[in-house]
């Protein structure tokens, strides 16, 4: 078992790893889209996410500050959920039906990081 929790955990971190890096890379297109949601300094909050979403994914990954890290990631997907994706707004079908499978996905995942909190500390196969 503990061999398919440190899969579930590469996967899992690994996820949100590979998403702060995308913040970064991609830190243009992501600010316009940002702006376009009428958000306040945009790649200031592209920026911070992706903090949130490497220190979090990096975390989870490796098994160390866990707490600290899963409670990042939540504090990421919440609010982001509600400002980025709030397909109750939409009026076009299919606009609305991608904004609610992202917000939906998002809530997903902040569920697992709250089941995640509630395991043992220290993870099996962490540094």
């Amino acid at each position: 078992m503990d061999i398919i929790f440190l899969i579930g955990r590469i996967i899992f971190g690994g996820f949100f790893l590979f998403n702060g890096i995308n913040h970064f890379k991609h830190l243009a297109d992501l600010t316009s889209y940002t702006a376009s949601k009428k958000v306040p300094s945009p790649k200031m909050a592209v920026i911070l996410t992706g903090v949130l979403l490497l220190l979090g994914g990096l975390g989870v990954l490796f098994g160390v500050y866990t707490s600290l890290s899963l409670w990042l990631l939540i504090i990421f997907l919440v609010p982001m959920s509600i400002i980025m994706h709030p397909f109750w707004k939409e009026t076009d079908p299919q606009a609305k039906m991608i904004e609610m499978t992202s917000f939906m996905k998002n809530i997903a995942l902040a569920g697992a990081c709250l089941m995640l909190l509630q395991m043992s500390i220290p993870w099996v196969l962490s540094l």
